[in-house]
């Protein structure tokens, strides 16, 4: 089996653009969410809360016959994936186009703004006058995958994910297993998400959606006592994945290693966690990386603020790693990206791991009784020398993910 690493990574969320500023906010304790006041024409809508991405705009250098498929997800994710080529010192390289490539990049959907623009027209005024040929395809499931492979001329095996909140970590994931299993050498992985109405409405239809209107500062609240529930956010992130001996060959610097990989279905309910599916996904991925549970420093949560999530997600957690190991969530910052989450927490965690540092679990003051017994990080950044981390994520539909990581040696 080949080793894979990561070569590269590009990203932006709620918080920013680049790891500097992201850092800089969440040493703060600063919260990228914002009330929408937009969003008071939607009758019965609760909500008025997300997290956008701050001044994202398509570069004007880009080529118009490229973008013009593209809906503001698909641009984030080329975006990020431009950044992430960049870093791993595969700008213009042959290696993109050759086949030796390939892209495993997914999103809850394809663009809402696009989807609300074709209804308004094909439904509300029966008419396809006015439908552009491309609207279709900015909102087609796999829109993201399909935009990078046409603006990277990516001609490696192509593997959209498109299962809302693991979208992203099942493109890592699957990236990872096709440079593993000899069929790809590097892998552009990752995920995307447009913020859009429809997708607060989902939860707050679901009673799962924070309504503290007058206080963006003050949730979400994973795991804390008086969390109400999620913030929709929005953001992209794309990991140049690699195998490990290639890597080298090339010169290229290697900032983290992917040991293992996990995905199940719990098969019980669409919509409500399984305490037991997420703790045997766990176990699968420490199962693939050949580690025992007391090998793992961190675990980077997926922690939603919703009660039924965090509390199965907590003791789940707590039955596989045992009550000692230091636990957060970065929703409480960054809010909930959906398909683009994975990814996007991965990259943070990653980042602070090469820091010695972890951040805690923003707003969480009180840890529900209800939860598992963990080493819950609270109120101040953690001085840690973690070596392997574990990251998970949970969807609807009952998809599991766990990815374990650790620094590159």
């Amino acid at each position: 089996m080949k080793r894979v690493v990561v070569t590269g990574i590009g990203g932006l969320c709620s918080l920013g653009q680049d790891w500097k500023t992201v850092r800089d906010a969440l040493l703060a304790g600063r919260s990228g969410v914002v009330t929408m006041p937009e969003w008071d024409r939607m009758g019965g809508l609760r909500t008025r809360l997300a997290a956008p991405v701050p001044g994202f705009e398509i570069p004007e250098d880009w080529p118009r016959k490229k973008t013009r498929s593209m809906g503001r997800d698909s641009a984030m994710a080329t975006w990020a994936t431009a950044h992430a080529i960049a870093e791993a010192g595969l700008t213009g390289s042959s290696l993109l186009s050759d086949g030796s490539t390939g892209i495993a990049f997914g999103s809850t959907a394809g663009s809402p703004g696009a989807l609300d623009s074709w209804a308004e027209k094909f439904y509300g005024q029966s008419s396809l006058s006015g439908i552009g040929a491309n609207e279709y395809v900015r909102f087609m499931s796999h829109t993201c995958a399909a935009n990078l492979a046409q603006f990277f001329e990516v001609r490696g095996r192509i593997l959209p994910t498109c299962s809302a909140c693991t979208s992203a970590s099942q493109g890592l994931g699957y990236g990872y297993e096709a440079i593993k299993h000899g069929q790809q050498t590097i892998m552009l992985a990752g995920g995307a998400e447009e913020l859009g109405l429809i997708d607060a409405a989902v939860f707050d239809i679901l009673f799962a959606a924070s309504t503290r209107n007058d206080a963006p500062d003050s949730t979400p609240r994973p795991f804390d006592e008086d969390r109400d529930g999620l913030v929709v956010s929005e953001g992209a992130c794309t990991f140049v994945l690699e195998e490990r001996d290639h890597a080298l060959a090339r010169g290229a610097t290697l900032h983290a290693e992917i040991l293992g990989f996990g995905t199940n279905c719990d098969g019980r309910h669409i919509t409500n966690p399984d305490q037991a599916g997420m703790e045997q996904v766990m176990r699968l991925a420490l199962a693939d990386a050949g580690l025992a549970p007391e090998q793992i420093d961190y675990v980077n949560a997926h922690g939603t603020a919703t009660e039924v999530g965090d509390i199965a997600e907590s003791r789940a957690t707590a039955a596989v790693f045992g009550a000692g190991v230091p636990f957060a969530s970065l929703k409480g910052a960054l809010g909930h990206a959906l398909g683009a989450c994975g990814s996007i927490e991965a990259w943070l965690a990653l980042e602070m791991m090469r820091e010695d540092w972890f951040a805690p679990t923003l707003h969480l003051e009180r840890v529900d009784p209800r939860c598992g017994e963990l080493d819950y990080i609270q109120g101040e950044p953690r001085k840690l020398e973690a070596t392997t981390i574990v990251s998970n994520n949970f969807a609807f539909g009952g998809v599991n993910t766990s990815l374990v990581f650790g620094r590159a040696r």
